[in-house]
């Protein structure tokens, strides 16, 4: 088996596993990975429940379109991560409930969110900062991602659902994982601050 088929293989992994878990419904969540100086993304309109080995597209570093499906609208994001640090090697986005649900509450440190409550979140991610809402797949959006990347290790779109990335996909994945987690532990704990919802 080739390295690139081997991602492949990882990729559709993990996204059948996040989909089974609730992590990712319909058609609205994307992941990527570099190979040999390229971007292999989900491509538009896939869905984690039923990806194969033909659902990627593949992309230049700069953002053209190589071969392959129509990239998901969202490789902004993507590219936006991979040009923060060499070491980020692959990056998962997906709307899971208590990240989504965590994003919704007042933040005192946008740069730093969701609470160390276990020491994994900070041992597999780092610090979490909160991108402002904006429309899925927007420049307006794009501009609020570019403006907090170089602020924070991993993300979480507010209204919207996390990005995280790692030096593979398999780090990704258990990032995205601690990260769900650790925002229902947070979710639970910090129920008083549930009555202090920000503004849509």
């Amino acid at each position: 088996m080739s390295e690139l088929e081997r991602k492949k293989e990882d990729a559709i992994w993990i996204a059948k596993t996040l989909f089974e878990r609730g992590r990712a419904t319909g058609s609205s969540a994307n992941l990527s990975f570099l190979h040999e100086g390229h971007i292999y993304i989900t491509g538009s309109g896939t869905c984690f429940g039923r990806l194969t080995k033909d659902s990627f597209s593949k992309v230049a570093m700069d953002g053209a379109h190589v071969e392959g499906l129509k990239p998901s609208k969202e490789l902004p994001l993507h590219k936006m991560y991979y040009e923060k640090s060499d070491q980020i090697q692959a990056v998962i986005h997906v709307h899971s409930f208590y990240a989504v649900m965590y994003s919704f509450l007042k933040q005192e440190c946008v740069t730093d969110m969701v609470p160390a409550y276990t020491p994994y979140l900070r041992m597999k991610v780092g610090t979490i900062g909160l991108v402002p809402y904006a429309e899925p797949g927007s420049q307006e959006l794009f501009g609020y991602f570019k403006e907090a990347v170089s602020k924070s290790d991993g993300f979480i779109l507010k209204q919207h659902g996390p990005v995280i990335g790692g030096q593979s996909l398999m780090d990704a994945f258990h990032g995205l994982e601690e990260l769900e987690e650790s925002c229902r532990i947070a979710w639970t704990l910090d129920e008083g601050r549930r009555e202090r919802v920000d503004s849509l």
